[in-house]
C-alpha cells in the first residue's frame, strides 16, 4: 500500500513573506526596465552590458555569458544579435576553440553604459535602497544569502 505524504503548506506568515517577495520582485523588475526604456534598453541588456564590461577584455564567451545571465543559449544568442543590431556589442570568434564565440563589448556599448549606469544606480536607490534603513539591507542580505547560495548549487542540475 503506497503511503501518502502530506504536503507541508506555508503558514500565514510564510505565505505572506512569499508573496510580499513575489510582489516587490515583479514591481522592482517592472519599475526598474521603465527606467531603462528612454536609453532604449531592457534590464537583460543592461545585465549582458554590465558583465561584458566588468569582464577582462570586455568579453565572454557567449555559454559564460548564458549562465551568467540564466538565458538559454538559443535566447541569448536572439539577445545578442539584436543588441549587435545597435552597435553595442560584436560577435568574435574563439581563437582556442573554432566553434566557440564571444560577446565582446563595443566602444559604443561601453559608452552606452558610462551613461546609462549612473541613472541606473539612481533608480535602484530611489525604488529600493533608500527605502530600507542599513540595518534592514544587512538583514534582507543575511536572509536571502542561504537561499542565493542554495539555488547557486542547483544551476546547470536537472
Amino acid at each position: 500500500m503506497e503511503t501518502e505524504t502530506a504536503t507541508p503548506w506555508l503558514t500565514d506568515a510564510e505565505q505572506c513573506a512569499w508573496r510580499t517577495y513575489l510582489d516587490v520582485n515583479r514591481m522592482l523588475t517592472h519599475q526598474l526596465e521603465r527606467d531603462l526604456q528612454p536609453f532604449g534598453l531592457t534590464m537583460n541588456d543592461y545585465e549582458i552590458l554590465v558583465n561584458l564590461s566588468e569582464s577582462p577584455e570586455r568579453r565572454l564567451r557567449m555559454s559564460d555569458l548564458a549562465a551568467a545571465t540564466l538565458q538559454s543559449k538559443s535566447r541569448l544568442s536572439h539577445q545578442i544579435t539584436r543588441m549587435e543590431n545597435a552597435g553595442l556589442v560584436e560577435r568574435a570568434h574563439c581563437e582556442s576553440d573554432r566553434r566557440g564565440l564571444y560577446a565582446v563589448l563595443t566602444d559604443h556599448g561601453m559608452e552606452t553604459m558610462r551613461k546609462v549606469a549612473p541613472h541606473h544606480v539612481e533608480s535602484v536607490r530611489r525604488h529600493f535602497i533608500d527605502r530600507l534603513s542599513p540595518e534592514a539591507l544587512a538583514d534582507l542580505h543575511d536572509s536571502l544569502k542561504p537561499v542565493a547560495e542554495e539555488l547557486r548549487g542547483l544551476r546547470g542540475k536537472p
